[in-house]
């Protein structure tokens, strides 16, 4: 069977690992602090906050930026359920606009739609699939309501937009480095920000609040990273870019072989620069090919069968008629860099089989 994700760790991950074992500092430390800085710096952002995970990065940073009871955040109701989680965590509502078609991303003219009737205290947007959003847009509308942005990266490490990777448009950035992301520490998360006074209050956020050995200014949290974590971090960030041309490669066969069929293919905008997180085609009858690529040895995810507002955790009274038919639609492909230039092809030729 061929994985719809498979995390890639070797030979210099263990003897990273295996050093900070021999150490004896297992917990939040110096490779803790030597990733952050290396991960902002790949990013371009000035500081970097590494948590727990990206849920707690989401959580952290919202929270660092003010936001809480009886504000509301605008987001897309397309996304793993934790964009809104973070927002329900610090007490703030979501609010949903809907998606581009082609992106999956929010779409700038259903976020003006929104605004423009209901007042939102900051605005959550999301890269999905290892695609920017469109960040022009998004920080422009920001910047009218004099409201912070974020940027959910959790997908879409390296990803760039106009040139410049994402992660460094907004007031704050969230990644995860769950074992299915372009990289993996395990578990875990970074902030990244240029904004000092919110980098500091993040790491204080996750540590309980301190300021000092055992000085607590504010109820906080422990979402800290360990150094286990952070070691395994530091190479797969040094690998993260050939991981990156693998996944790109794998994507470009797999449309070069698929053009011709009748499946909505992944866009990637002149502006962007696709990481291929996920693959994800769009089917009418999905889950026909979906078992159809299981009968011969291609798993599949679908990301995601239910948007966020349709879900019981939610049940909210809202209308979001793109990604509503989008979430019946969507089907990933395996791309990681595992997947070999064969199995591309015998992915696409069982599609292929399927179609005719």
């Amino acid at each position: 069977m061929i994985p719809i994700s498979r995390p890639i760790l070797g030979a210099a991950e263990r003897e990273r690992v295996s050093s900070v074992l021999e150490s004896g500092m297992l917990a939040d430390g110096s490779e803790v602090r030597a990733f952050e800085d290396e991960f902002a710096d790949y990013c371009g952002a000035e500081y970097g906050v590494a948590t727990s995970n990206g849920t707690t990065a989401l959580q952290a940073a919202l929270s660092a930026l003010g936001i809480g009871e009886g504000d509301c955040v605008l987001t897309t109701p397309f996304s793993f359920i934790a964009t809104a989680n973070a927002i329900k965590h610090v007490g703030a509502e979501p609010v949903f606009a809907d998606i581009d078609s082609e992106t999956y991303n929010l779409d700038p003219g259903a976020v003006q739609e929104v605004v423009a009737e209901t007042d939102v205290d900051a605005i959550l947007g999301v890269h999905l699939y290892g695609l920017s959003a469109d960040m022009a847009e998004l920080s422009d509308i920001a910047d009218e309501l004099n409201v912070p942005l974020i940027e959910d990266c959790a997908q879409a490490h390296g990803a760039t937009y106009r040139g410049q990777r994402v992660g460094t448009f907004g007031d704050v950035a969230c990644f995860s480095f769950y074992p299915t992301k372009n990289m993996t520490t395990g578990e875990g998360g970074m902030i990244v920000t240029d904004r000092r006074k919110v980098a500091d209050r993040v790491r204080q956020f996750i540590d309980h609040g301190r300021s000092d050995t055992y000085i607590h200014e504010f109820v906080g949290y422990n979402f800290r990273m360990t150094n286990i974590a952070a070691a395994i971090g530091r190479v797969q960030l040094e690998r993260l870019s050939g991981f990156i041309e693998r996944r790109r490669a794998n994507a470009a066969q797999l449309t070069a072989n698929l053009t011709e069929t009748s499946l909505v293919l992944p866009e990637e905008p002149q502006r962007c620069r696709h990481v291929y997180h996920q693959y994800t085609i769009r089917a009418p009858e999905r889950e026909e090919l979906q078992q159809h690529l299981k009968r011969h040895g291609v798993a599949t995810g679908i990301y995601y069968p239910v948007c966020i507002h349709n879900q019981p955790a939610y049940e909210l009274d809202h209308v979001a008629p793109v990604a509503e038919r989008v979430a019946t639609e969507v089907l990933s492909l395996p791309v990681h860099p595992s997947v070999t230039r064969d199995d591309v092809d015998h992915i696409s030729e069982v599609i292929l089989d399927y179609a005719q």
